[in-house]
């Protein structure tokens, strides 16, 4: 079944709430000084009462409020943990932004939109706490890898846009979970019919027919686009398995709306990490996200 078709049985999408109850009170280790030197201190925050709803906190306690930067690991949606991006985060606090390293609930512990609604809630959290850690509340982007990317650009599309969030950027991000789940219905790449597989999961009420189409709708990130949306910067290798298509398709929703969508596709296979560690690609996603927050 093609995307279109199984775009026609899809009526209405979930509205869901990025939490029920009131963000917590940050549960915090003692802030460690990561060098020694005055640099960066690094702390792990609980935002919920789940072992997987927790965040890292690079941040530098000199008095200035900065630009933040929250960042989301991929993991076909089932896998995966924020030490992966422990590099990258560092890297971005050594740039002088407020790093939020994001762990979220996994499809095995809870189906969408429970990820969106993680995120939503640490970026909450983080708000709300803006002066302990040095943080501009109204000056953010969101960076997410894979499916990570998939779960920022669903907060980027989030109701009619998010306060303070300024850009979001998707290094091979699954926009459409719907074009996975054609894709991967008679694909021969094992990568493909995983994704298929793991989209499934994470609606966590089988294909995209009947009961089950609203959970499909609310994953779908072009659906949801509107006019106050933060602008996006998406990352593609133009042969792998997520392709720049779902970009494509973001960046033409978007535009009908009038946000901005850039799209960039580099030549090979690589995914996610391997594409962002491409020569130049990060120095280019950093140049974006410096133009939006500073």
């Amino acid at each position: 079944m093609s995307a279109l078709a199984l775009a026609a049985v899809v009526l209405t999408p979930v509205a869901a709430s990025a939490s029920q109850d009131p963000a917590p009170a940050p549960t915090v280790d003692y802030p460690v000084d990561v060098n020694g030197l005055g640099g960066p201190a690094l702390e792990t925050v609980s935002y919920g009462s789940h072992k997987r709803q927790e965040m890292d906190v690079w941040w530098t306690p000199d008095g200035q409020q900065r630009p933040g930067v929250f960042i989301i690991h991929g993991g076909w949606w089932s896998s995966g943990d924020k030490k992966s991006m422990k590099e990258i985060a560092r890297d971005y606090a050594d740039m002088g932004y407020t790093v939020f390293n994001l762990n979220y609930r996994l499809s095995g512990d809870a189906a969408w939109p429970a990820q969106r609604a993680d995120a939503l809630a640490a970026i909450a959290l983080a708000r709300k706490n803006a002066d302990q850690w040095a943080f501009d509340p109204g000056n953010y982007v969101v960076v997410g890898f894979s499916a990570g990317g998939h779960i920022a650009a669903a907060v980027g599309t989030y109701g009619d846009g998010i306060n303070g969030l300024k850009g979001v950027v998707g290094m091979s991000p699954i926009i459409s979970p719907l074009r996975a789940y054609s894709d991967g219905e008679k694909a021969t790449e094992a990568a493909k019919r995983k994704l298929r597989t793991s989209a499934i999961k994470l609606a966590g009420c089988g294909s995209p027919k009947g009961k089950c189409s609203r959970v499909w709708a609310s994953m779908e990130v072009a659906w949801h686009a509107s006019p106050k949306d933060a602008p996006m910067l998406t990352v593609h290798s133009d042969k792998e398995f997520v392709p720049p298509v779902q970009s494509q398709l973001l960046k033409k929703m978007m535009g009908q709306v009038g946000v901005p969508v850039t799209v960039i596709t580099a030549p090979g296979v690589k995914h996610s990490t391997e594409v962002y560690r491409e020569p130049g690609m990060a120095e280019r996603v950093q140049a974006w996200i410096a133009g939006r927050i500073g």
